[in-house]
Parts: C-alpha cells; sequence; structure tokens
C-alpha cells in the first residue's frame, strides 16, 4: 500500500540515523508506458486472429480492436530495452511449414538499440512474445552511423532491409523453416572490413547523408536483381532529397545502384509502396504528393501529383517528360542550404515530449502527409487512408484498368488533431494514434468516419499525487496528462477497473453465499439471484429492477442454502442441510414458468445423516455427508405432469470429509472469451485426457487433503480417475497448514487442468500428466532433451519438460482408462498466495474457458488461458462473496457482497488503463490533494483565453469540474505549486514566470528573467445561490420492502462516477461526500511580489518555514507572525546553474541544478544562515528529487536515470563539499522521470504473521517502508521498494539467472546488466529489476525450477542439465515475489 507523504510519518527524529544507505531497492513498474510510437498489424496469434501490436518505446503491447470498436489488451511485455522501429513479417507460402505452431502466423521484427535485429513470435502458451533469431547489427547504443535506425519489410515477406541515421544500410534474405527463421542471405552498404557478405563487384557510390526513408518496390524478379530497395537520402549539404534505386542480385552476391530521381520543388520526406501494384511507389512532399512509376528501375518517372495545400485537392495527371528529372550518376552539392536539415528536424526527429519550447511546436507552412494506412485484404483497388498536418482524413486510391492508372482522392473524411500513426484493421476501423493524448478508434459509416472508442494513452505525465481518495480503501494517484488541447486530469487505480454502478444500505448482515440462476440452458441473461443467510434464504428475480420473487419460485425460506442451479429447462435445486428441493417457479416469478398459482416442488432426504454441501450439475445433483463421508448423485424423473421424483442415483465412500464440489458445465463460449488471451478451437478428442468425458465428471476436495476428479460411469458408478495430494512445505522444510481445499473448478482451455482454492489463502494448478505432455511437444516441435537450444525460446521450453516427464514416473500414470485400478496422479504445476483467508473461485461464465474472479483477502481476476497461474487484482474493496449478474441491461455484471452491502459492478474489461478521466482545458502541469477541502489544486497553462494563459484552479474530484479559478495576469505562466501550513490553516505556494523565452541558457546558467512568488488562501465561503454543492447526482428511488437495488431504468445512460451511489438521500453511509448546502471553496489573493529569476521550485521546511527558487538563488522564508499576508526571507544560498527543485526533510535541504546535481544545505536558524554540506560527485541535469531521510536522496534526471545519493556516516569525511556525497544505487529506466513523490508502503500478507515465527531471517522484514514513486513522460509510474540485504542477495541472484534464460531473458537481445547500468559509473550497486522478477511467478513450478538451476554464466553456453539442481529455495523466492507483487496489485 501507498499513501502520501503527508500521510506518512514525517515527525520523525532529525537525529535519527539513515537507514536508507544499507537499504537496497527493488524497481517494478505499475503503470506501463502509454506512448505509442510504433503500431502494426498481422496475424501473430493465429492465421485467422487480427492483432494489433503498439510499439512504446521500452515496451511491446498486443491487442485487438472487437467487433464494436474497443481496444482489447492481450499483453504488454517489457522489453528491457529501447525500440527504435518494428514492423510485420508476413507468413510467405514458400516458407517451409514444419512447425505447425508457426504455419501462418506473421512474425515481428523489431530493431532495438541491442543493435539486433529480432525475429519474435507470440506464443499463446505464455501469452508472451518470444525470440526466434536474431541478427548482430551493431554494438549496442544509439551511434548515428550504426544499423538499427530504420526498418522497411518487403510485402511478400521475403526481405528486410535495415538502415542507420546516416551513410548506412543493409539487406537480407529471410525464410522460414523447422520451427525458426533463417537468414539466408545478407549484404550490408558500405560493407564492413573482412565482411564476406558485402558481394563481389559492389559499387561505391558516393553516398554520404542522412536516410529519410525506405522501402521494397513489388517488382517481379528479374534477371538482373532479386529485390529492389527504394532510398530517400538527404545529401549532407542538400537542399533537396533523392531517390535512389538499388538492386540485389542473391545469386551473385551483388549490390548495384540502378538510377537516381531528383525534382526540384518542394522536398520529399517519405516513401511509401503501393501494394499488389508492382513498382508504383508514393513520393511524399512538402505540399504534395508524387506517385512514381518505377516498373522501369532504369527511368524512374512522376506519373501523378496530388496538390494538399489546396482544399479540396485536386488531382492532376502529369507530363512525365516536361515535369521530371532522372539521371544515373551521383553528384553532390557541397555548398547547399541547410532547408533540408531543419525540415528533417521538424519531420523526423521532433521531439514529442519537447512541452516546454514555446517553439518545439513549429509547423511547417505547406501541408505534409504525416501518417498513413493501407487498407488490409484488398488487393484490387489500392486505398491509403493518410492524414495531414492539419489533422485532416482523405482516402487516395489508386486502380488500374485496360485504361491504364487511374487515382481518386477523396473529400475530407474526418479532422482532429494530427495523427502521429494510423492502422486501418478488418472490420472497417481505423486507429489513429496521436501525440500526447488519447488516440481514437474511427470507424467508417457512410463514406465518412464517426468516432467510436478511445486508444488511452497517459503521457505525458506532468505531475502526480497520491491520496486515500474519499474512503475507497484503496490508494489513488491524481496526474496531471496531456498537453493542450488533449491536456487531462486522471486518477490511476491499480488492478483492472470496475464500474461501481449500485451500492445498497448496510443491511445484509450475515449472509453465507449468493448465486445467480438462469430458466433455461440456453438463456443469456440470468433470471434470478438467490440470497442465503444464517436461517434464510431469498431469491430475486433479475432485470429492471430486482424483486423478491421467493414464494413464486418454491425455495424453502426459512433455512440456510449452501447450494442452487438449474438441473433442466424451468428446473430449480435448492440444496441445504435438510434436503434437497426441486422447485418449478410459476409464471408471477418468471415469463415461462407454470401456469399455476403456486410452484410445484419435491424433496428428497437422506436418512439419519445431513447433507454438508451440494452441486447442481446437468440432468443430476450432487450432494456430501460428513459421517459417513459420502459422495451422493441424484437424479430427477417425471411421474407424471408437475410429479416429480428425487433418487439416489450411485453413491461414493471416502475415508476423508469432502470440503467441496464442483460440476464443470458441459459447453463453451462461442464468442471470444473474455479473457485476455485467444482461445483455440476445443476439440474435445484431442483436448482430454483418456477417459475424462466432461459430461460426466465431479471434481472434488478433500481434508486428506487433496483434489479428487470422480466420473459417473453408466451402469457401474462413482469411480475416481485422477486425484492430487496436496502436500506444501514451508521454506524451513515444514508442512504448511490448513492446505484442505475450500473451492475446486475444471478448466479446459487448450489443455484441461484442475483450479483449487485453499482454506490458508492459497491458490493451486494440477495438470493430467499424459494431457500436459501431449499438448507440450505438439506445440514445441521438440523429441532432443539434450539438444542445446541457445537462446530459443521454444527449445528451451521443450527441453525442460522432456528433462521433468523422465524424472520418476511410473507406467501406470500415464495410464487413464476406465478399467484401471489405479487413479491418474494430477500433478502440481504451480502454487501461489493470494492471502490468508479461504479462497473461493467464481467462474464469470458458465463456459469450461471461463475465466475466474479469486476471492481471498481481496478479489482478483483469474486468467485460466495462462499456462500457470496468473492474476491481477481488481479495483474494489476487500468482499466476502461474489456471483456475476447478466442482465440486458448490464452484461458483464458482478455483484460483491462487501460491509454488509451488495454492490453491482461491471467489469470494464475495455479498459485498458484503469483510469478516470477529466477533460479539462490548457495543460495540467500541477496537482495536489487538498486534504481539507477534499478538492485538487490543478495549475493550468496554455489556456486559450484572451484574459490569461495559466490560473490555478479548484477541481471537484467526483465529476472533474472547476468549481473555482485564480487566474495570474496575461503573459504569465505558473511554474510550481506547493501546500504549505501557517498555523492550523493550509496555504497555496505559487511560482510563475513573467518573462518570455527560455528560464536556462545553453551553458545552463539561468537567464535573465522575471517571476513571482503568489500566496493564495483557500476559503469556505457562503454559496449565494442557496442551493447545495453536491460532487456527484444521486439514482432514482430505492424501494427495501421489493428490492435491496432501488430502480435502474436508464442507468446506463446516466453519467456514472468511479464511486459508488447511496442507497438513499438519508444512507449516510453513502461512499460519496455531501458538502453543507452553504459550503463553496474560493481562491484568494493573500501575497504576491516579484523576484529577480523564473520561480521554479517551491517546498515547506520546517513546520513554519518554507523554500523558493529564483533563477539560481533560493531563499528560507518564513510568514510573520503566522499572517499569510506578511512573507519574510531570512536566508539565501546560491548555485553556480538554474535551480530546477528543491525538498526537505526535517533540517536537511536538498537543491537539485541543471548542471551540478544535488546539492544538500543546512539551515542555522538562530544565525540565519545556509551552509552548504554535500555536493554531487557527478554533473547531472535533475529533473526532480526527493528526500527519503536527512541523509539519502533520491533523484532523477533527463537521460532517463535514477540515483540514489547518500552522505557519508562519519562528519570528519566531510573535508571537500565539492564531491563527498555518495552514489548508493543506480537504476536506468529508459524514460525520463519528471516527478518523484515518497510514500509508505508495506509488502505484508497476512500470512507473514505466521511466517515471522520461523527463522528464516529472509522472512523478517520490516513491514513499513519509505517507497519512492517516479512517473515518467512516456506514461509510466514506476515504484522503488526498499528491501533488506539478505532479499537483495537472493533476489539478485535470481534476476541473474532469469536474465539469461531464453523464456524470461530480454527479448530483443538486450544485455539486462547492460541495459539497467547505462549513464552510470562501472561498480555501482545496481536496483533489482522487478520487472525481470516478476516474469518468475508466470512460469510454472517445473520451469521455475529450471531456472534456478541454471549456472551463472554465458547465455550462449548453458544448458540444462538432466538432473535439475536447485540451489536456490523455489518456495523462499515465491513467497517473498508474491509479497511484492500482492501489495503492488
Amino acid at each position: 500500500m501507498a499513501v502520501s507523504e503527508d500521510e506518512c510519518s514525517t515527525a520523525r527524529s532529525g537525529a535519527s540515523t539513515s537507514t536508507s544507505r544499507k537499504t537496497h531497492y527493488l524497481a517494478k513498474c505499475v503503470v506501463r508506458g502509454s506512448a505509442i510510437l510504433q503500431v502494426a498489424y498481422g496475424r501473430l496469434r493465429s492465421p485467422s486472429s487480427r492483432d494489433v501490436v503498439f510499439g512504446k518505446e521500452t515496451s511491446i503491447e498486443l491487442a485487438f480492436i472487437d467487433n464494436d470498436g474497443v481496444v482489447q489488451s492481450i499483453c504488454e511485455q517489457s522489453v528491457f530495452g529501447t525500440i527504435k522501429d518494428l514492423a510485420i513479417l508476413p507468413w510467405n507460402e514458400k516458407f517451409d511449414a514444419h512447425n505447425i505452431q508457426m504455419k501462418g502466423k506473421d512474425l515481428l521484427v523489431v530493431i532495438s538499440d541491442s543493435g539486433k535485429l529480432s525475429f519474435l513470435t507470440f506464443c499463446g502458451e505464455m501469452n508472451r512474445f518470444l525470440p526466434v533469431t536474431s541478427v548482430q547489427l551493431s554494438n549496442p547504443g544509439n551511434s548515428r552511423n550504426q544499423l538499427g535506425r530504420m526498418l522497411a519489410v518487403d510485402s511478400v515477406g521475403g526481405f528486410v532491409a535495415v538502415s542507420a541515421y546516416e551513410d548506412r544500410f543493409a539487406l537480407f534474405s529471410v525464410s522460414v523453416s523447422v520451427g525458426s527463421c533463417t537468414i539466408d542471405q545478407r549484404i550490408f552498404y558500405p560493407p564492413d572490413s573482412g565482411d564476406t557478405f558485402a558481394g563481389k563487384s559492389f559499387q561505391k557510390p558516393n553516398i554520404c547523408g542522412t536516410i529519410w526513408s525506405m522501402c521494397f518496390l513489388s517488382n517481379q524478379p528479374s534477371k538482373e536483381h532479386d529485390t529492389v530497395l527504394a532510398v530517400l537520402l538527404n545529401r549532407r549539404g542538400a537542399s533537396l532529397n533523392e531517390l535512389l534505386l538499388f538492386g540485389w542480385n542473391i545469386r551473385e552476391q551483388d549490390l548495384h545502384f540502378i538510377s537516381q530521381y531528383v525534382e526540384a520543388g518542394p522536398l520529399a520526406h517519405n516513401l511509401i509502396e503501393v501494394p499488389h501494384l508492382h513498382g508504383f511507389v508514393f513520393l511524399m512532399r512538402l505540399g504534395d504528393v508524387l506517385l512514381m512509376d518505377l516498373r522501369d528501375d532504369c527511368n524512374p518517372c512522376c506519373v501523378y501529383r496530388t496538390s494538399l495545400n489546396s482544399l479540396p485537392p485536386s488531382v492532376e495527371e502529369i507530363d512525365v517528360v516536361e515535369e521530371t528529372c532522372s539521371v544515373h550518376d551521383f553528384s553532390m552539392d557541397d555548398e547547399g542550404s541547410n532547408d533540408a536539415a531543419c525540415a528533417l528536424l521538424k519531420l523526423r526527429d521532433h521531439d514529442p515530449m519537447c512541452i516546454d519550447d514555446d517553439d518545439c511546436n513549429a509547423k511547417s507552412s505547406s501541408t505534409y502527409v504525416c501518417s498513413w494506412s493501407w487498407e488490409p485484404g484488398n488487393s484490387r483497388n489500392q486505398r491509403m487512408i493518410f492524414c495531414v498536418d492539419t489533422g485532416e482524413l482523405f482516402i487516395i486510391e489508386v486502380s488500374s484498368d485496360f485504361n491504364g492508372l487511374k487515382v481518386n482522392l477523396s473529400e475530407c473524411l474526418y479532422r482532429d488533431l494530427p495523427c502521429k500513426a494510423l492502422l486501418w484493421v478488418e472490420g472497417r476501423f481505423l486507429a489513429a494514434i496521436v501525440e500526447m493524448g488519447d488516440g481514437k478508434i474511427l470507424k467508417f459509416e457512410n463514406g465518412k468516419l464517426t468516432y467510436a472508442n478511445p486508444v488511452q494513452s497517459n503521457c505525458p505525465i506532468l505531475d502526480v499525487s497520491l491520496a486515500d481518495f474519499h474512503d475507497e480503501k484503496q490508494d489513488q494517484m491524481f496526474v496531471c496528462c496531456g498537453v493542450a488541447p488533449e491536456g487531462s486530469l486522471r486518477i490511476i487505480r491499480s488492478g483492472i477497473n470496475v464500474e461501481k454502478l449500485l451500492k445498497t444500505a448496510s443491511i445484509y448482515q450475515g449472509i453465507t453465499g449468493i448465486w445467480t440462476m438462469k430458466m433455461k440452458v440456453t438463456d443469456c441473461y440470468h433470471s434470478f439471484l438467490v440470497l442465503s443467510f444464517v436461517e434464510e434464504t431469498r431469491v430475486l428475480s433479475v432485470g429492471l429492477s430486482f424483486t423478491d420473487v421467493t414464494d413464486a419460485v418454491g425455495f424453502q425460506p426459512d433455512v440456510c442454502t449452501s447450494a442452487s442451479g438449474l438441473v433442466e429447462d424451468g428446473w430449480l435445486i435448492q440444496i441445504h442441510r435438510c434436503a434437497v428441493r426441486l422447485c418449478l417457479p410459476t409464471k408471477a416469478a418468471h415469463s415461462e414458468g407454470i401456469p399455476s398459482s403456486s410452484p410445484i416442488c419435491a424433496t428428497w432426504s437422506p436418512r439419519n445423516v445431513g447433507i454438508s454441501m451440494g452441486a447442481v450439475g446437468h440432468h443430476f445433483v450432487v450432494i456430501s455427508t460428513s459421517n459417513p463421508c459420502l459422495l451422493i448423485v441424484l437424479g430427477i424423473k417425471a411421474l407424471s405432469t408437475y410429479q416429480y421424483e428425487i433418487f439416489d442415483v450411485h453413491h461414493l465412500r471416502f475415508q476423508s470429509e469432502i470440503s467441496c464440489i464442483s460440476v464443470p458445465q458441459n459447453y463453451f463460449e462461442r464468442e471470444q472469451s473474455c479473457s485476455y488471451v485467444s482461445r483455440r478451437d476445443i476439440k474435445h478428442a484431442e483436448s482430454l485426457p483418456q477417459g475424462v468425458h466432461i459430461g460426466n465428471i465431479v471434481v472434488i476436495g478433500t481434508h486428506r487433503p487433496s483434489v479428487e476428479v470422480i466420473s459417473i460411469i453408466p451402469d457401474q458408478g462413482l469411480r475416481v480417475i485422477a486425484s492430487g495430494t496436496i502436500t506444501l512445505t514451508s521454506t524451513m522444510g515444514t508442512v504448511v497448514s490448513g492446505c484442505i481445499p475450500q473451492d475446486v473448478r475444471l478448466v479446459l482451455v487448450d489443455t484441461l487442468y484442475v483450479l483449487s482454492g485453499l482454506r490458508n489463502g492459497m491458490l493451486l494448478r494440477f495438470e493430467w500428466p499424459t494431457a500436459s505432455w501431449m499438448n507440450s511437444s505438439e506445440l514445441l516441435c521438440q523429441n532432443s532433451s539434450s539438444s542445446p537450444y541457445r537462446g530459443n525460446a521454444y527449445a528451451a521450453a521443450s527441453e525442460i519438460k522432456a528433462n521433468y516427464f523422465s524424472r520418476g514416473m511410473s507406467t501406470g500414470v500415464l495410464s487413464g482408462k476406465f478399467g484401471d485400478i489405479h487413479p491418474i496422479n494430477l500433478q502440481l504445476i504451480a502454487t501461489r498466495r493470494i492471502g490468508v483467508t479461504p479462497v473461493f473461485l467464481v467462474p464469470l461464465s458458465d463456459s469450461l474457458d471461463s475465466d475466474m474472479i479469486a476471492l481471498s483477502d481481496r478479489p482478483w481476476l483469474l486468467q485460466t488461458a495462462r499456462h500457470s497461474l496468473s492474476f491481477s487484482s481488481i479495483s474494489f474493496q476487500p468482499a466476502t462473496h461474489v456471483t456475476p449478474v447478466c442482465s440486458a441491461e448490464c452484461t458483464k455484471g458482478v455483484l460483491f457482497v462487501a460491509g454488509n452491502s451488495l454492490h453491482l459492478v461491471e467489469m470494464v474489461h475495455s479498459k485498458r488503463l484503469n483510469v478516470q478521466k477529466f477533460q479539462i482545458e490548457g495543460t495540467p502541469r500541477k496537482v495536489l490533494y487538498h486534504s481539507d477541502s477534499r478538492l485538487l489544486l490543478v495549475m493550468r497553462t496554455e489556456l486559450s483565453a484572451d484574459t490569461c494563459t495559466s490560473d490555478i484552479c479548484c477541481v471537484d474530484p467526483y465529476s472533474g469540474s472547476v468549481l473555482s479559478t485564480f487566474k495570474l495576469e496575461p503573459g504569465e505562466i505558473g511554474k510550481c505549486m506547493e501546500v504549505v501550513r501557517v498555523g492550523r490553516e493550509q496555504v497555496v505556494l505559487i511560482g510563475t514566470s513573467r518573462s518570455c523565452g527560455p528560464a536556462i541558457m545553453p551553458s545552463g546558467e539561468a537567464e535573465s528573467t522575471k517571476g513571482r512568488l503568489i500566496v493564495l488562501c483557500l476559503e469556505q465561503t457562503q454559496n449565494l445561490d442557496g442551493g447545495p454543492t453536491a460532487f456527484f447526482r444521486k439514482a432514482g428511488s430505492f424501494s427495501k420492502r421489493s428490492s435491496p437495488f432501488r430502480e435502474i431504468v436508464g442507468y446506463a445512460t446516466e453519467q456514472l462516477s468511479s464511486s459508488s451511489f447511496c442507497s438513499s438521500e438519508e444512507d449516510t453511509s453513502c461512499e460519496g461526500i455531501k458538502h453543507e448546502e452553504s459550503e463553496v471553496w474560493q481562491l484568494r489573493l493573500a501575497y504576491s511580489t516579484i523576484w529577480t529569476g523564473m520561480v521554479l521550485a517551491v517546498c515547506p521546511y520546517l513546520d513554519h518555514l518554507f523554500l523558493a527558487s529564483a533563477g539560481n538563488a533560493f531563499y528560507v522564508c518564513g510568514f510573520v507572525n503566522e499572517n499569510p499576508q506578511k512573507v519574510k526571507r531570512f536566508a539565501m544560498g546560491r548555485t553556480r546553474f538554474m535551480i530546477t527543485s528543491l525538498t526537505s526533510h526535517f533540517t536537511r535541504i536538498a537543491v537539485g541544478d541543471c548542471r551540478d546535481g544535488i546539492l544538500f544545505y543546512s539551515y542555522h536558524e538562530d544565525g540565519r544562515k545556509l551552509e552548504q554540506d554535500y555536493s554531487d560527485p557527478s554533473q547531472r541535469l535533475v529533473a526532480d528529487c526527493t528526500l527519503v531521510d536527512v541523509n539519502t536522496a533520491v533523484v532523477s534526471d533527463r537521460k532517463g536515470s535514477i540515483a540514489v545519493l547518500s552522505a557519508p556516516d562519519r562528519t570528519e569525511d566531510n573535508a571537500s563539499p565539492e564531491s563527498n556525497l555518495t552514489l548508493g544505487c543506480a537504476y536506468y529506466m529508459g524514460e525520463i522521470g519528471m516527478s518523484i513523490k515518497k510514500g509508505s508502503f508495506s509488502y505484508k500478507l497476512s500470512a507473514d504473521d505466521m511466517l515471522r515465527a520461523s527463522d528464516d531471517p529472509i522472512l523478517k522484514v520490516d513491514l513499513a517502508h519509505n517507497i519512492i514513486i517516479v512517473s515518467t513522460l512516456l506514461g509510466s509510474i514506476t515504484v522503488f521498494i526498499p528491501i533488506s540485504r539478505d532479499e537483495y542477495e537472493l533476489l539478485e541472484a535470481v534476476q541473474a539467472k532469469l536474465a539469461v534464460h531464453p523464456l524470461t531473458a530480454p527479448v530483443l537481445g538486450n544485455d539486462h546488466n547492460e541495459f539497467r547500468s547505462r549513464e552510470n559509473l562501472v561498480g555501482i550497486p545496481k536496483v533489482l529489476d522487478g520487472d525481470l522478477l516478476s516474469q518468475f511467478l508466470e512460469l510454472t513450478s517445473m520451469q521455475q525450477e529450471a531456472v534456478l538451476s541454471l549456472p551463472l554464466c554465458a547465455p550462449e553456453t548453458i544448458k540444462l542439465s538432466s538432473v535439475p539442481f536447485s540451489p536456490i529455495p523455489v518456495n523462499q523466492v515465491v513467497q517473498l515475489l508474491e509479497r511484492v507483487h500482492y501489495a503492488l496489485n
């Protein structure tokens, strides 16, 4: 749990020694970056899937767009590197199809700062991308002359081209065979020394310049060359770009220059191949678009020109002879202007995160195409949609017939912000990605584009504020996102988002169970909701209102129901301790009920024993008794009309008492499941082990403890066909107590397995060895368990399984026929702890492949399609019971019981981010949560109003509405904001800039500018209107007599907030807040003064002072006589360069500047003097800084690094104040951390109370820590967690093994240690990478053992031993990582 620093224990003694210097850190990204820089579309999961890939610089996201136009995320994977470009390598029918898992699937091609060209395939079993092969292009890094800047892929998937920024490119011939991607041939320009692939007769024309764009031509191979590459080059000093054509003859290993095209006019900036139209390319220029005919590659010519400067654009045919210029040699113009270089900076290297520079968004005077996408699946008429820099979208169509080539340009289809990228996908949807704001999914309708859904993006995050908002018992992050006109204020929560629709009053004490039932098996919606209490049962109808229909259904109301369900169409079953009751509801309960005044009922009771529990299946009912321990199967038969009999069919006696029963349903989802991973078509004969028939299966848990799979055999009775014994040991070798199954479920997704939730808060997964082995062999296609795999993840996984199944398997295990004497021994695949209270498993639907809610200390969403145990927290408070509720008005509803109330929520799988967005005018720069008023204080800039461009506003955190504002003077821009205390009141400090232009010189010194320090008071005033100020609207009436819910007619059209609503106007238990009717909060100016220099930083100091910086000076200030209208400066300090941040902890002051890094100061209040104590040992451009304690600072710089700096332990070491801070540890994020906050954190499970009694020092952890929360320009949020030395040493060894194991190593080939150590000195201790470590929890127990048994050596030398050896205890690692995972979720 993380809370704001104000709620931490900040009153610690200043004399306390620093513990952070001895504390190691683990960094875990809790919100991944959402800045989409590249998009691609292909068939990556299967030959029939329609997948979208988002490249996000440091991660890859795989998603799809559903039929409603909603982006559904499948997986998001950190690459532990920086993506430079990516593309789809389409499946080629010429590829070898030996591997059935890769046949028909496209590959993802990526170039990154690893210096490698990587080919990736998506593995559905592990739900992530795995490397197929890679090619080393250059050394790791970002040099301009190294290959790895730009990527081009042949449209038929045969060739790949890679370029550097300048002077160099390479070509590769690709083939796929025997399950891997092979580079048949390669050739480089210019050839490296000693390169045998450089070619025999390689021509070396003098090409020196920047490569702007590349594409292959769709020409048929000729005798002279196998493929042709078009390159757009800007020579050094040239004013125009040149189109160059190169031909590659693979047989002769010859790359030769063919021709060149140059035309006077606007600057060209991009090349776009026309697919399925051989030899045609679009040449994008400033102001127009040329269609180039390159079929005769020796004589390129322009055939059509499309003007972009006139609206609507016109298309005119060009006279080829008069308007084109074709030459066949190279000419150098050394005296050319720098117009091309300027345009390149604007078009290609424009920094999307340049938000402080007034000139960063300068536009060219000519309209140009900034993004485009071809229509998929249309090979007859080529249609391309493109966006110009004005934000307008057009379609250009190219067709060819007997009359020749035709080009048609449409009218403007849509106008909005300019798009960074476009992606036209099947289903008539268009993904439009914009910079620094939410993208859009547009749909083609009636020849126009209409808005469908957003593509959420948090970037850039400029500021973060933490608070436990309106008592939701979970933390919220209030973040400033985007820039004008896409600026927004967002509330980020952990876990999977739920929309809170309804909440009742807290009047439902003693609920023991809830279930939903349908009237018929084929019904799409639920008809009844059953509520069981300690001594009562109520049945409610599900619909527009929840009405009590207990009497019309026929359930016995004065008993505690233990189970209920639908056994046949119209036949409902109630199971309680004394009997099993069959009920036929009347029409009063349901429209398809029986035409009778009272329901028809039949009962069955056991003799002299009570029913402990039960479950309802299709055509039969299963119950258990405790003494004797019997499992009884009941059948139902009709004696006559409306006369039925329940009878005993079979029974089986057990030695141990039965703890839970589950009867799987016998059908699957017809449409794609709501799970994050796509399902393959499931074939019963191939997917099920021998002897398993879903329609006759019962799964139970026993007190032995064990899970048992029982088959109902006609004419033979009940037989245990599979059994899994539960025996868990702790890290000390002792048996874990409480391992009795609380719930069991059978799951079938590609393979059959059993899930079991235990009473001690643990979750287990069992699999059939036979089915697991067969599935793995088909998936991995590997036969040798001793072959080296050298980075091939498929081969690695296969070898692990082969070794595993060869260990100690008895011959009888693989047999599963009914005639066998012994049941199959189920194999325990994975164990996880998700809490300490019993784990209940509730499927979201009746299908066997449905995802589940795992309910323990808190609710979790369990993704059943994963190969191990994968779960994410649900953004909801702890609950005791849960059931899915599907109605016409709420198809994905879930009903929770929490706090003696019923909560109806909707699972929002459509949201890729758990974010609530409030659109706000301008660019929000700073946000603070004001605890007294429970309002948000937001500083905005770039406002469109004529009177001011910047202000401070009070925002309602429920609705996002602006309640009051304080406008700055015209031309004045807000720079910083902080809340400080003056006596018992809180005031707001504002720092501004009153000067235009930059604040910092290129040398780092402060510019000669002016700024203002402002003090504002937030006060309560009378509402002159006399009306109430409510934070949200309340929904309609509530009838306690007819339903626990109020009417929800039309609730879908209400503007619902993410907070729960009150159940009535008088309900004081509402989570929302209603202010007093006369209460209004207003900002009032108390004090202002003009200073020399921009006021870029302010912060509170001690209990009665504050700090403020102006230029390269900072001041210690205070309020005279606690009067906010009187501010006095007590002391001043100066640095050499511009001050960018100020922070304090007790008496320590940390000053960050733009060159010298962090400086420690102390203020002597008696003498009113500032004294510098310590300096940063390195130069760094500080982005933000915070003090963990008086001796330790955590700082982020503008190069993407986080460093922990500490003062020496001994005062005598303070000899040189110029360089005496110690760099304790560092971490390269690859993203610029703009905001650093400190909070309180506990990664404790309730079970740790039991573990602390052990002698294991690893488990004896301090449960309350200061954590660091860093937000970045790319929209990510990373938490830095302090851990002990023992924990660090344990996880450091695990991390080293994960970094080289093929299943978990960086997918793009980066050296993990090198990547996380960038921008830092050699030998500096490193922060552990929680993103890499978290992959350990995604592995099966078998794979975890294989990882920990690896030697620490180079990746290419690793081979798995045939006899796995685990020097590091798996349980110890899992328990530690589970605690971190549990708390961060």
